[in-house]
């Protein structure tokens, strides 16, 4: 066996694209250029105030699903132990509430402007309808 400072590792070829390497002279390093942001206060205040409105309104379909999934589980434990539970009423209006309030939420998340604020205001009456029909009559 040949060591390794014989003549046959020398004539090995190398790999496609190295051959190259060894004629391109090292370029020097160009850092990026800077972008200034274009934004403006009045914007900035405007994104704030919908980080806001979105998460309350977000808040207010993640509680109504909650509530929905914990009466729909009362509802269960009535049925199995033979306790009264909660009506008709409440096991279908506090899932349909919730979906309702979450599909708007949806549109909350993905849109601007009069949609978004159209929808947030359809999660607050979807959630405010839900606790005042089932909750306090």
């Amino acid at each position: 066996m040949a060591s390794p400072d014989t003549d046959e590792l020398a004539t090995v070829p190398l790999p496609a694209g190295e051959a190259d390497a060894e004629q391109t002279e090292p370029q020097e390093r160009v850092e990026p250029e800077e972008i200034e942001a274009a934004t403006s206060e009045p914007v900035a205040l405007e994104r704030e105030r919908g980080r806001w409105w979105r998460g309350l309104t977000g808040s207010l379909a993640a509680g109504l699903a909650v509530l929905a999934i914990g009466v729909l589980v009362v509802a269960g434990i009535c049925l199995y132990t033979g306790a009264p539970g909660p009506g008709a009423a409440m096991l279908i209006g506090h899932p349909v509430a919730a979906v309702l309030a979450l599909s708007a939420q949806r549109v909350v998340d993905r849109r601007n402007g009069a949609a978004a604020v159209g929808a947030g205001v359809a999660v607050v009456l979807f959630t405010v309808s839900a606790l005042t029909l089932f909750w306090l009559t």
